[in-house]
């Protein structure tokens, strides 16, 4: 009972922008009827599954099935696994490997979205108190991207989205499980990713050239992953005075 009350204690209660953006995160996920029963399907199924597999167990076309199992993994809720076939000569095991999407142990992915002194808070704290600006910028930018690569990664392990708009959308998804109830918009002719929320709260009010470049480096490199080197730059921030982070690709 001590513990639990202590935890209680120091608990903090969500501010309406974090509120917002667990909202989000969930609805965008889980807000389609098909896709919570796609992703209790996962779940359930100890190998996991295959698109075609819920494509026949929902009876939806293959295209349809795809997208769903890719909105659930985008936003961390479901993992892919590469399986190959037996190489016995046969045309199937000459074929490409399958992709097998596996729930997170223990659900672990449905808490709150990570708050801002969770996510590499450490890495941060360090760059801050031993470096001067311009190279805690850099150490940033560069721990976002190769924290970004990792979430590709786990969003598909083998290969690139097929157009730069299918990885913005992988990628906004990403960043709103994380917090930052992100979508994609076309602007004056490219594609911008719109973040309404920034879960690096105060930090990012004291130090928003390290937090927008740890931001930058996150976008980078999921598209890296998911589609191609890319240079994302912030049109307006939140913590210089915007109503919110855009980034334009």
């Amino acid at each position: 009972m001590a513990d639990e009350s202590a935890a209680e204690a120091v608990a903090e209660p969500l501010s309406a922008d974090e509120f917002n953006a667990v909202i989000t995160a969930v609805t965008n996920a889980f807000g389609d009827p098909t896709r919570r029963e796609i992703y209790l399907f996962a779940r359930d199924a100890n190998d996991g599954v295959t698109a075609s597999a819920v494509a026949e167990h929902f009876a939806l076309h293959p295209n349809v099935a795809r997208h769903h199992l890719e909105k659930l993994t985008s936003g961390g809720y479901l993992v892919v696994e590469i399986t190959r076939a037996p190489d016995d000569g046969s045309a199937r095991a000459a074929g490409r490997p399958s992709k097998r999407y596996r729930a997170g142990p223990l659900d672990a992915t449905l808490a709150l979205p990570l708050k801002h002194d969770d996510l590499l808070g450490g890495l941060l704290a360090g760059a801050l108190d031993a470096l001067g600006p311009a190279q805690a910028e850099a150490l940033a930018d560069e721990v976002g991207f190769q924290y970004g690569r990792q979430l590709a990664a786990r969003m598909d392990p083998t290969e690139g989205h097929r157009s730069v708009q299918a990885a913005l959308g992988a990628v906004a998804d990403a960043l709103t499980a994380h917090g930052f109830a992100a979508h994609t918009e076309a602007r004056d002719g490219t594609l911008a990713i719109v973040s309404e929320c920034c879960p690096f709260g105060d930090t990012a009010q004291r130090y928003p050239h390290v937090v927008c470049a740890l931001d930058r480096g996150m976008i980078r490199g999921m598209l890296s992953g998911l589609y191609g080197e890319t240079s994302p730059r912030f049109e307006t921030s939140r913590p210089d005075g915007g109503d919110h982070c855009v980034a334009r690709v």
